[in-house]
C-alpha cells in the first residue's frame, strides 16, 4: 500500500467519484493532470503512471479491483471524501491490461513521458497506448493460432453492407461489399471479429442490435467517420497513392468502412501501420460460402459441447510449427477455393510434400526455428519492439537462405511459386552486427548494443569495467595506508560510492576522510578524489545507456522502414507451413489426393470423419461410400434408428468436400468432387433464448435460410426436419422442404429422417434415392453396424436406443405397448382411445406408423374400375404393360 493510502473500509464518509472531481473542488497538481487524462478516455479504465506502479482511481479502481482481484485502498486528497484506488507493479501491467481486454474492457496507459529525475515540479504524463480487444499489438497477449480481427460495419443504401477488417497485429487489410444481413452474419462469424466498429447514431437500430446479440464489443465512433470522401482521402494518403483502382477499389461502401478502421485507429493512438501494405478487395463469390450454423455444426473451430478448440476440425489439420502457419490454415478452413485449378495448385504442392519424406522434414525442422514475422512486424512498427524481437527477427531471417536452398531443388520444383523468397540478408546482418546475442528484456538495463559496433559506447563500456578495476584497487591501497583490514569500498543507487569502516576502527580514519552517513556499528565517507572519480563513472554510465537507447531506437527504425519485404516473406513462409502440415496430416492418417473438377458428382469411397476416426473409440470407424450426382442421386433419403451414424456419415461428406476444396487431402479411398459453392447444415435441436427463438423456430429458421439461398451446385445436410413440433406437421414440413429441394432447388443433399413416409419420394422422382444405416438385430438388442447401404429402414428402434440408455423397463415395457396400438389403429371398436389401453392390440409384429394409404390398393381401385369385357386385345395388352410398369414404381 501507498504511503498516504489507507483502507476503503476505514474511511468514513461517501466515497468519491470522477464526476465529483468536475464540479469545481479545488484539485491537487496530480489529481488536475488525472482529470485532464481522463476527459480523453472518459469509456476506458485509465491506468495512470506513478512512480513504479500504475495506480487506477475512482469507478475504475473498483472496477479494476473485482476484475484483477486487487486490494482497494483509499487515499484522502480532497477534503474527507475518501477516493477509491488500486495499483499494479509497472514491469506486471501488461498481464493486468490483457485481463482487462478479455474481459471486454477498453483499457488506456498513462504513462510518463519524462525522466522523474529531470522533471522540474510535477512529472509530465500523456495516454501512450489504448487497447481494446480489437487493438492488441504484443504477440504475447494474443493466440498465436488465430487472427485478431478489427472489423468495421457500414449499412449503405438499397441494402448494401460494408465490411472492412484489419487485423493491426499483422497488418492484414481487406473490404467487401455483401448484399444482405444473411451474409453479413456468415461473414462475421467467418472473421471472428474481436471488435466491430459501428456509428453512434445507429445505436438503436435493429441491425446494430443483432451485432450486440453476440459477445463482441463494439467500438461506437460518430456517423461522420463512415465518410465516404474521407475515407478515399485517408487511404489514398496512407498507401501514397493517386487514387484505389490500382488497388482493384472502387469508392463503395467497403471502402467506407475501410475508412472508418482508420478513424479508429487514429482516435486509438494508433498511427504506425507501415506494415499495412494493401487495402485487398475480395468477393464472397470468390470462396465457398460457410454460414454461422454450418461452421458450428462442423465444429469447424471449436466444439458445440465445449466450445474448445480441441476435438474441432482446425484442431486435428493444425499440425503447422509456426503460428502464421495455423492462422493460414484457419484462414483456408473458414474460406475454401471455388476455383479447380487454385484447388489444384494448392493440392500439387501437397502432393509434393507427402511424397517428399525429406524435403517436407527438411522445411519443417527450418520453420520450426522461425518466430512470428508477421506480428513482430507489427511491433515494430507500433514502436514497441525491445531488443530479443529484433533478436527473435534475426532468427528468423537466417532461416529464410535454408528455406531458399530447399525450395531450389530438383525435386521442390511444384512449390516454384514461393520461390525465391525475399532477400533478407542485409538486414539480418544488420541487426546482427548491432544486438548483442542476449541482450535483456528491458531496454533501460544496459547491454543492448554490442561490442565493436560503435567506439564511443566501446570507450564508455571500458569506463565502466575500469571504473570496477580502479575501485578495487583503491580498496587495497587504503587498507594499507590505514591499517584497516575491514575497510570496505561501495557503491549504492542512493549514496553513491563511499568508504565504510566499522566502529571499532574509527580512531584509524585519516583526516580527509568526510563522514557521509552513521549506520548503528559503521560510518560511512568520502574523499574529494572519491567524488571526482564518482562523477566520471556516473556520467559515463548515464552517457552509456542514453547512446544504447539512441543506436537501439535507429536500428528499430531501420528494420520498420523494410516492413514490406518482412510482410512478403511473412506471407510466404505461412503457406509453406500450411502446406507442409497438410501433407504431414496426409501421411500420418493416410488420406488421398482428391479429383476436384466442375461437374456435378460427389463420389466418396472409403470416406471417413476426420475427426472421429482420431478418437479413442470402443468401435472400429467403419468408412462408407457417398454418391451424390445432379440426376440418379441428386437427394439421398438418409433412414435409420438414432445412434446408429446418420449425423456422422453426413458430416463427414460435408467436411470431406471442405477440406478438398481447402486444398487438403481427405480421409478417403478416393474421392471425385464436383465444386461445390456452399455448404448448409441443418443438424441438432438448439434455442435462441437472447433472440427469443424457441428450438423449432431456430430449426425452421436455418432451414428458410437453405431454401433461399442454396444453388444447384450447393451441398446440404438436413437431420430430421420438422421434429421440434407434431408428427403430422413435422412430416408435412419434411415432405415439402424435400420435394422443394429435389424440384426446385437441384442441390446435392443428403436428407436424415424417421418419417419413413418420404421414402415414397424415390417412387415419383428418378433423382431421389433410398439409403439407410445398417443395423442387426439379436432378439431386442440392436448392433449399429454403421454401413451406408441401399434402400429405406422400416423401422427407428426407438425403444431399443431409449432402453441402451438406461430408461427403467417399467417405462420401456409402457413403451412398447403404446406403440402396438399406434401402429395398428388409434381407436377401438366403440371409439375409446386405444392408447390408454393396458394391453396391446392383437395381430402381426408391429411395423412403422404409416400416414398413407397401402400403395397396393392403388392397382386394386384401378382394376375394380374397369369393364374388361369392352377391351379388345390389342388394348388388354397395354393395360397390362401399364399396371405392370406402375407395380414396378410402387
Amino acid at each position: 500500500m501507498e504511503p498516504g493510502a489507507q483502507s476503503a473500509e476505514a474511511v468514513p464518509g461517501r466515497a468519491l467519484t470522477y464526476t465529483d472531481l468536475l464540479d469545481g473542488r479545488r484539485l491537487t497538481p496530480m489529481f488536475k493532470q488525472y482529470v485532464e487524462l481522463k476527459e480523453q478516455v472518459p469509456d476506458s479504465v485509465l491506468l495512470f503512471r506513478m512512480g513504479d506502479f500504475f495506480e487506477v482511481f475512482f469507478e475504475d479502481a473498483v472496477t479494476a479491483s473485482k476484475v484483477l482481484d486487487l486490494t482497494l485502498t483509499a487515499r484522502d486528497k480532497l477534503g474527507k471524501h475518501p477516493i477509491p484506488m488500486a495499483g499494479v507493479p509497472h514491469r506486471s501491467v501488461r498481464g493486468h491490461v490483457r485481463k482487462l481486454v478479455q474481459r471486454g474492457f477498453k483499457v488506456a496507459l498513462a504513462d510518463q513521458v519524462e525522466d522523474p529525475k529531470q522533471a522540474r515540479g510535477l512529472v509530465r504524463r500523456a495516454i501512450t497506448e489504448i487497447v481494446t480487444p480489437g487493438l492488441v499489438l504484443e504477440p504475447d497477449e494474443l493466440d498465436a493460432r488465430a487472427a485478431n480481427h478489427l472489423v468495421a460495419v457500414h449499412f449503405a443504401a438499397a441494402g448494401v453492407v460494408g465490411v472492412a477488417y484489419m487485423d493491426v497485429s499483422t497488418g492484414e487489410f481487406a473490404c467487401t461489399e455483401l448484399d444482405d444481413e444473411a451474409a453479413l452474419a456468415a461473414e462475421l462469424d467467418r472473421l471472428d471479429a474481436a471488435e466491430i466498429v459501428v456509428s453512434d447514431e445507429l445505436l438503436e437500430d435493429p441491425r446494430v442490435a443483432t451485432l450486440r446479440a453476440g459477445d463482441v464489443r463494439l467500438a461506437e465512433v460518430p456517423d461522420h467517420a463512415f465518410s465516404r470522401d474521407t475515407a478515399v482521402a485517408d487511404l489514398c494518403e496512407m498507401f501514397e497513392v493517386h487514387d484505389l483502382r490500382g488497388f482493384g477499389l472502387e469508392a463503395g461502401p467497403g471502402v467506407t468502412a475501410a475508412g472508418a478502421i482508420l478513424y479508429y485507429l487514429r482516435a486509438s493512438r494508433v498511427d504506425t501501420l507501415g506494415h499495412v501494405r494493401r487495402l485487398r478487395p475480395y468477393r464472397l463469390d470468390g470462396f465457398m460460402v460457410l454460414d454461422e450454423a454450418t461452421r458450428r455444426n462442423l465444429e469447424l473451430f471449436r466444439t458445440m459441447v465445449d466450445g474448445r478448440r480441441k476435438g474441432s476440425l482446425v484442431g486435428l489439420l493444425d499440425r503447422a510449427v509456426t503460428g502464421m502457419g495455423s492462422r493460414r490454415i484457419r484462414r483456408w478452413i473458414g474460406a475454401p477455393l471455388l476455383d479447380p485449378e487454385a484447388i489444384d495448385a494448392r493440392l500439387e504442392a501437397v502432393d509434393l510434400l507427402a511424397r517428399n519424406e525429406e524435403l517436407r522434414s527438411a522445411l519443417r525442422r527450418r520453420l520450426e526455428l522461425v518466430h512470428d514475422i508477421e506480428r513482430l512486424n507489427g511491433k515494430v512498427q507500433s514502436g514497441r519492439a525491445h531488443a530479443r524481437d529484433l533478436i527473435a527477427l534475426r532468427r528468423s531471417l537466417e532461416q529464410a537462405p535454408a528455406v531458399d536452398v530447399l525450395l531450389d531443388r530438383d525435386d521442390a520444383r511444384g512449390l516454384a511459386p514461393f520461390s525465391p523468397l525475399p532477400d533478407a540478408a542485409e538486414l539480418q546482418a544488420d541487426i546482427a552486427a548491432t544486438l548483442a546475442d542476449d541482450p535483456p528484456l528491458s531496454l533501460s538495463d544496459g547491454g543492448l548494443i554490442r561490442r565493436g559496433y560503435h567506439a564511443e559506447l566501446d570507450e564508455l563500456m571500458d569506463l565502466g569495467k575500469e571504473g570496477k578495476g580502479a575501485l578495487a584497487r583503491l580498496e587495497a591501497d587504503e587498507r594499507r595506508r590505514t591499517g584497516i583490514a575491514s575497510l570496505k569500498v561501495r557503491y549504492n543507487r542512493v549514496f553513491g560510492w563511499y568508504i565504510e569502516v566499522t566502529k571499532a576502527n574509527l580512531a584509524a580514519v585519516p583526516d580527509n576522510y568526510i563522514r557521509k552517513q552513521t549506520l548503528a556499528n559503521a560510518e560511512r565517507y568520502y574523499t574529494p578524489e572519491l567524488k571526482e572519480f564518482e562523477a566520471k563513472v556516473l556520467g559515463a554510465q548515464e552517457r552509456r545507456g542514453t547512446l544504447e537507447m539512441e543506436l537501439f531506437v535507429q536500428l528499430r527504425d531501420r528494420v520498420a522502414g523494410q516492413a514490406a519485404m518482412l510482410g512478403e516473406l511473412a506471407e510466404r513462409l505461412a503457406a509453406i507451413d500450411a502446406l507442409a502440415a497438410f501433407a504431414e496430416l496426409a501421411v500420418r492418417h493416410d488420406y488421398v489426393r482428391p479429383v476436384v473438377d466442375d461437374g456435378d458428382v460427389l463420389d466418396l469411397r472409403g470416406s471417413r470423419h476426420p475427426v472421429l476416426e482420431q478418437m479413442r473409440l470402443e468401435e472400429r470407424f467403419v468408412p462408407n461410400d457417398i454418391l451424390l450426382d445432379a440426376t440418379e442421386n441428386q437427394l439421398l433419403i438418409v433412414s435409420g434408428p438414432n445412434m446408429a451414424g446418420k449425423s456422422t456419415v453426413m458430416r463427414q461428406a460435408a467436411l470431406v468436400v471442405l477440406l478438398a476444396q481447402a486444398g487438403c487431402f481427405v480421409p478417403a479411398t478416393e474421392a471425385r468432387i464436383g465444386v461445390v459453392d456452399r455448404i448448409f447444415t441443418r443438424v441438432g435441436a438448439s434455442d435462441n433464448i437472447a433472440r427469443g427463438q424457441s428450438t423449432f423456430m431456430v430449426e425452421m429458421a436455418e432451414t428458410a435460410a437453405i431454401l433461399h439461398h442454396a444453388t444447384g451446385r450447393s451441398l446440404c445436410i438436413l437431420d430430421e426436419i420438422g421434429r421440434g413440433t407434431s408428427t403430422f406437421d413435422g412430416l408435412a414440413i419434411a415432405w415439402a422442404v424435400a420435394e422443394y429441394i429435389a424440384d426446385t432447388l437441384g442441390c446435392r443433399t443428403m436428407f436424415a429422417t424417421h418419417y419413413h413416409e418420404l421414402s415414397e419420394l424415390a417412387s415419383t422422382r428418378p433423382q431421389v434415392r433410398n439409403v439407410n444405416i445398417a443395423v442387426s438385430e439379436l432378439g431386442e438388442r440392436v448392433i449399429f453396424l454403421r454401413r451406408l447401404r441401399d434402400g429405406g429402414a422400416s423401422r427407428s428402434y426407438g425403444i431399443q436406443v431409449a432402453k441402451l440408455a438406461g430408461l427403467p423397463e417399467a417405462v420401456l415395457e409402457r413403451a412398447r405397448q403404446v406403440l402396438a396400438n399406434l401402429e395398428t389403429d388409434a381407436a377401438d371398436e366403440i371409439g375409446r382411445p386405444k392408447l390408454a389401453r393396458g394391453r396391446g392390440a392383437d395381430g402381426p409384429a408391429p411395423g412403422q406408423l404409416s400416414l398413407f394409404a397401402d400403395r397396393t390398393s392403388v392397382l386394386k381401385d384401378e382394376l375394380l374400375r374397369l369393364d374388361v369385357d369392352q377391351l379388345t386385345p390389342l388394348e388388354a395388352l397395354n393395360l397390362l404393360a401399364d399396371l405392370r410398369a406402375k407395380a414396378e414404381r410402387l
